[in-house]
């Protein structure tokens, strides 16, 4: 079995399950239609790329400027992948003419090609064909991708960055499956595009041999990693829900710093301090933390305060996220059961789910940062 042969196969079989996978994205119903047909829209991207492998020189020649064009639509994979990455983090994500930047790159290289490629004779279109690897054009083109794929790296990291953060401050399920995905499937997915920056390197070096094997390399990656994200997909269907979008971090919530803003603040001190004891009050007396699904929205209307401002008295004067507040009186609440002979016969497993936790990681992670101890190990030194 030869190379060529091989990595058509692989790239065979990876278009087919990409292909299956997007037609099923968009197929489905569900009720993130727009995160699945984004990620579809990268998937099939995917695969316009992908067919260049089994395109020969014959039917190039009779469709070039279709070839060219082809090699455009590489400059929306990264802008594809990143609103796809806010549209699952945010459930309220939709397009608006703002979105339409990310078109820039993909437009401005068809003008240049236009002027370029588009309208020159067959035989210079097939001149250029053969010796792209030394064109100019062909030059800023990769140069073009490896840029985007830099800035929207740092764009799609610091998009998880402020998701983790809202989540932290809004939300109490200790399921934190989404995030845990979304930085996985970012970080294996920008270490292939960051190969794929150093394979390029080698189009432009003598090293044509190296330069084919770098191709199987990354192929072979590639249908492991949308293999991967097949399993996933099906394993873990909640993993395509998102948080709303109109939240707000405490610190945006918050007036910048001056004299008259700590004025303010010292007269309202006393009224704080008296919404703090009444929030931990009906922590205690209520027990709203044992719904496993409990929000900043739900416990706001529960304790007739508003989100904002019970965001800022836990956040910010408690100086806890909402997801440890909530998690700290779990966990005490567990330690009692832990400490009660009457209850010895109560497995972890159904402490946890009593204490509104659905997760036994997430119970032993949060059990372990209140008390360094295991839950199991807690008990055993009672």
């Amino acid at each position: 079995m030869n190379v060529d042969f091989f990595l058509s196969v692989m790239s065979w079989i990876s278009v087919c399950v990409s292909l299956l996978l997007a037609f099923f994205l968009i197929t489905v119903k569900t009720q993130n239609k727009l995160a699945n047909r984004l990620f579809a829209s990268y998937l099939l991207l995917f695969i316009i790329d992908d067919i260049g492998i089994f395109i020969n020189d014959d039917f190039i020649q009779g469709y070039l400027n279709l070839e060219f064009f082809r090699w455009t639509t590489c400059s929306l994979v990264m802008p594809i992948f990143f609103l796809y990455i806010v549209s699952v983090c945010f459930a309220g994500f939709r397009f608006k003419t703002k979105h339409l930047i990310h078109t820039i790159p993909f437009i401005f290289t068809n003008v240049v090609f236009l002027f370029r490629l588009y309208l020159l004779s067959d035989v210079e279109k097939m001149q250029f064909y053969n010796h792209r690897s030394q064109m100019p054009e062909f030059y800023f083109f990769q140069l073009l991708l490896a840029v985007q794929i830099v800035l929207y790296s740092i764009g799609v990291f610091l998009v998880l960055k402020k998701y983790k953060e809202l989540y932290q401050e809004n939300y109490t399920n200790p399921k934190t499956s989404i995030f845990k995905w979304l930085f996985q499937i970012s970080l294996i997915f920008f270490i292939l595009y960051y190969l794929s920056i150093a394979k390029n390197v080698l189009r432009f070096t003598d090293f044509e041999q190296l330069w084919i094997w770098a191709n199987v390399v990354m192929q072979f990656l590639s249908l492991i990693v949308t293999c991967w994200f097949v399993l996933k997909a099906l394993n873990h269907p909640e993993l395509f829900r998102g948080i709303d979008s109109k939240l707000e971090l405490t610190r945006d919530i918050l007036p910048k710093k001056s004299e008259n803003v700590i004025e303010v603040y010292e007269e309202k001190s006393e009224i704080i301090t008296s919404q703090i004891l009444a929030l931990k009050k009906y922590m205690t007396e209520k027990e709203p933390f044992l719904d496993p699904s409990l929000t900043i929205q739900q416990l706001s209307n529960q304790i007739e305060i508003p989100v904002r401002d019970l965001s800022v008295l836990i956040n910010h004067h408690i100086n806890q996220h909402f997801f440890d507040f909530v998690n700290e009186y779990r966990i005490q609440k567990a330690m009692n059961i832990l400490k009660d002979p009457s209850k010895s016969q109560f497995t972890v497993l159904e402490i946890l789910y009593e204490v509104g936790f659905n997760s036994k990681s997430s119970f032993n992670t949060s059990f372990k940062k209140y008390t360094n101890l295991t839950p199991t190990a807690y008990r055993n030194t009672l």
